[in-house]
């Protein structure tokens, strides 16, 4: 058997600030710590805080007054951020900055009195958090067909966005389509779907022929891990959307097989190896690293996160203590 091991995969720079600053509150405050959902869309990870004392909650009816809590990489909406102003919760905001982009794209188009055209998945939190911006303005897509459903009051005052983590080919088509439907339609400055989730799926497209099976590392309900496993299979390759080697089937692989092995951007580099050394030990598996993109990306911590003298814990204003940076460092 051989391992194409995709690169780059598995974590990018806005889930690593967001579980950094998790890990960083817990030193700095202990517990509780409530976090609003999941800090990012891993079961692993999700579990490993759980056990460590972090309370994942769903609404903030359950974190009680004045107590802190933590935005997760997906964002809120401003509804939330009212909601724990009202109960004084101390609020650390570990949204990602590239999700904070989306956010601020949908304040500036709405203020300009245009429709807002979402292109995304209907429940995801990241989403939910985008359409609470202007809720009364933007109006969700899922995909091509939805758009010649759309009815809107000013043809040419339409904008779209785009959720983060998209496939890059489905958000294209659905744009495509809004563009012969509104042609005064606008977008944003800069492509909404993130550097990390396009250059994953580079990689798995740029690999994928020479695979006759594909492993994606990831959880069930990761929206990019997804994509990545649809991807093979547009290529009519098997592929299987796994969180750990303990999920794979033997008969989903052959002994001689090429193996490709991603791992979606929430998704820990420990299971990927797991992985590897599964198939290792099993069918005498070698290993060969693709690299098809560089990453330099980083985000750093929220501001009182970046040092202890920085907190003061449990004193001051309740609300929102700070955002993320939202300059990224330049990646490729």
């Amino acid at each position: 058997m051989k391992i194409l091991l995709a690169s780059p995969r598995g974590f990018c720079a806005g889930v690593k600030m967001a579980i950094g600053s998790l890990q960083r509150a817990l030193e700095l405050l202990g517990t509780p710590i409530y976090v609003y959902h999941e800090i990012v869309h891993n079961r692993h990870v999700v579990e490993r805080f759980r056990r460590r004392g972090v309370v994942f909650v769903m609404g903030l009816d359950e974190v009680p007054e004045g107590a802190h809590l933590l935005y997760s990489a997906h964002g809120v909406s401003p509804e939330i951020r009212r909601q724990a102003r009202q109960r004084r919760l101390h609020a650390i905001d570990a949204t990602c900055p590239l999700v904070s982009k989306v956010h601020l794209e949908a304040v500036r188009f709405a203020r300009r009195r245009f429709t807002i055209i979402l292109i995304g998945h209907a429940g995801h939190d990241e989403v939910v958090g985008t359409l609470g911006e202007a809720p009364d303005r933007i109006r969700l897509v899922e995909k091509v067909e939805d758009v010649d459903r759309l009815e809107v009051p000013d043809p040419l005052a339409v904008a779209y966005l785009t959720q983060t983590t998209l496939s890059v080919d489905d958000a294209r088509r659905i744009v495509d389509r809004l563009r012969q439907r509104f042609p005064a339609i606008v977008g944003p400055p800069k492509k909404d779907i993130c550097y990390a989730t396009e250059n994953r799926q580079q990689a798995v497209k740029a690999l994928v022929a020479e695979a006759d099976v594909v492993l994606v590392l990831g959880s069930r309900n990761s929206s990019n891990s997804n994509r990545l496993a649809e991807i093979a299979r547009s290529h009519n390759r098997p592929a299987y959307l796994i969180d750990g080697a303990a999920e794979i089937a033997p008969g989903w692989l052959g002994g001689d097989d090429t193996v490709l092995i991603t791992a979606g951007a929430s998704a820990p580099d420990e299971v990927v190896d797991e992985c590897v050394a599964y198939l290792a030990d099993r069918y005498q598996a070698r290993v060969e690293e693709r690299a098809v993109r560089q990453e330099g990306a980083q985000f750093p911590l929220p501001l009182p996160l970046r040092g202890r003298e920085e907190v003061a814990v449990g004193t001051g204003s309740p609300g929102l203590w700070a955002g993320p940076d939202t300059t990224p460092v330049a990646c490729s």
